[in-house]
């Protein structure tokens, strides 16, 4: 399997995130993107660089305004009195109520930034572009005749909105591969099996037909992001019916998460996508620090056979799966579960 990785994310290492009121380290660190590389290459998996596809690809899936904000806001926000090295918002507008677009970049932080796990730092933006250029690129590989090919993307994108960063991400790599391979083919779905549900990517393709959106996570009432991912959230107007939630109860084990995912295959084969993204959260691991699910590391491989098994042309886009010792096994797990079956 060829595996699209750059160490043009090694940067982006913000230090700031609130959790329970305290403030930490990210979780969302370089050492994650390292060890994921490590265990491709293990693997005997062929890495290659992605080129650069320029704004377009980001631009058909982020606005205007959303992006200028992401590029200009780190260098406009040393300019504060006082101010910390990491943008962080600290005022949000108000759901429900007629708000304007701020002049302050104070203001534009808490509009463009719906939580405190997304600090942005002086690389922030460079990392943020080249893992979208990742995605494309493996994207582009699939359109052009690849069966599978794993895009090690860093940092994460399956939590931006078009207009929001939100839960360690920026730009969102799943939304932006699916709308690549769009040019090729009528019908896309994206599949998301990261532990957290897939909001951003929901949002993006909310009032759209043709991007099937599932995605598979713990039940919001006990997991974040909390205010999405319930069953009852099937998109609006022409999309109306083309968004799929599986909320899973914590503790969801291998066997009962394969249960769930065999609808969502089901789902996609009425579909009849011309490809597949799979947004590749490795955080369902049994070990995993969020401790949400208990799937294994051989059920990682199990699961990715299940979606070989549909037998489209795919793009795994890594998003998930919190730093520890059992993240490097899990990827060679889950890529040896689609090269099994492929």
């Amino acid at each position: 399997m060829k595996v699209i990785y750059t160490d043009q994310h090694q940067g982006h290492d913000p230090q700031q995130f609130i959790v329970r009121g305290k403030l930490k380290r990210s979780n969302e660190q370089p050492e994650r993107g390292f060890r994921l590389l490590a265990a491709a290459q293990a693997a005997g998996h062929d890495v290659l660089a992605p080129v650069d596809y320029g704004p377009g690809p980001r631009a058909a899936i982020h606005t205007p305004q959303y992006l200028r904000f992401l590029e200009t806001v780190w260098a406009r926000w040393q300019e504060l009195d006082d101010a910390s090295d990491e943008v962080m918002p600290n005022v949000h507008p108000f759901p429900g109520q007629p708000y304007t677009y701020p002049d302050s970049v104070v203001g534009q932080a808490g509009y463009h930034m719906g939580d405190n796990a997304c600090a942005i730092g002086r690389h922030t933006w460079h990392a943020a572009t080249w893992s979208a250029h990742t995605a494309t690129h493996a994207a582009q590989l699939v359109a052009d005749g690849e069966q599978v090919v794993y895009a090690l993307c860093r940092p994460p994108g399956h939590h931006a909105y078009a207009d929001r960063a939100n839960g360690f991400t920026y730009l969102n790599n799943a939304a932006i591969a699916a709308e690549h391979l769009r040019a090729r083919h009528a019908r896309v779905a994206i599949l998301d099996v990261d532990v957290h549900h897939g909001n951003g990517t929901q949002g993006i393709f909310w009032r759209r037909k043709d991007v099937l959106t599932i995605s598979m996570h713990g039940d919001p009432h006990f997991c974040t992001p909390f205010f999405t991912g319930h069953a009852h959230e099937a998109g609006e107007g022409d999309g109306l019916g083309y968004n799929i939630n599986l909320p899973l109860p914590r503790g969801t084990d291998t066997a009962n998460f394969l249960i769930a995912l065999r609808r969502a295959c089901d789902a996609i084969r009425a579909f009849a996508p011309g490809a597949l993204v799979v947004a590749l959260g490795l955080d369902a691991h049994e070990r995993d620090p969020y401790k949400a699910f208990a799937v294994t590391t051989e059920g990682f491989a199990q699961i990715t056979a299940e979606i070989a098994r549909l037998g489209l042309p795919t793009v795994l886009v890594q998003e998930g799966g919190y730093l520890s010792d059992d993240l490097g096994p899990n990827l060679a797990s889950a890529l040896r579960g689609f090269d099994a079956t492929v």
